[in-house]
């Protein structure tokens, strides 16, 4: 599942938010519910998940909303609404689609232009851990934090995208429907 989260901030990308927002994600894994990337924008959050079930999912994600909200407005000496709006997921159903979906979600600095053109990969994402690129990671290039993701189990995102090719660091987000 493309899971889209849109926040009533718009500094999610800052520094003083990162670990905390990460640290939620990652807390958030289980068993049944697994991110398995994501990607930080300034207003929102993309993540490629996993659930055993319809059940796992909705109690995944919200327990996910939910732990970011509480942690980020504590971190901001804030109350109130966090997310702008409940979640948005596309079910992810075929190797073509799961594709599109990761190119979407590791290169959507892209899309946002939120790092310099030069930028090969966002540090804001799960890029380091991705092992689908059809080029080597440069040396020196991390994702901010320790990993926020769990290994895929489903045979999509293991190994079925792969027969459409590895992700080109060149490639750009476009829509994903296809």
């Amino acid at each position: 599942m493309h899971v889209t989260l849109r926040a009533a901030l718009r500094s999610l990308r800052s520094q003083q938010l990162l670990k905390t927002l990460l640290g939620a994600l990652r807390e958030s894994n289980r068993s049944a519910f697994r991110v398995v990337h994501y990607s930080v924008q300034h207003n929102h959050l993309h993540l490629v998940v996993e659930a055993d079930d319809q059940a796992a999912l909705s109690k995944g994600m919200r327990s996910l909303a939910v732990r970011v909200a509480r942690r980020v407005n504590r971190l901001l000496f804030r109350r109130g609404r966090f997310w702008a709006d409940r979640w948005h997921g596309q079910p992810l159903t075929s190797p073509r689609q799961v594709r599109n979906t990761l190119v979407y979600v590791l290169q959507n600095h892209r899309k946002h232009a939120a790092l310099a053109p030069s930028a090969i990969l966002d540090p804001l994402s799960s890029a380091q851990w991705f092992t689908g690129f059809a080029e080597r990671v440069p040396v020196g290039f991390r994702s901010i934090g320790p990993p926020a993701i769990r290994t895929p189990q489903t045979w999509l995102l293991q190994f079925g995208w792969l027969r459409h090719g590895r992700i080109r660091f060149a490639e750009s987000p476009r829509r994903i429907d296809s």
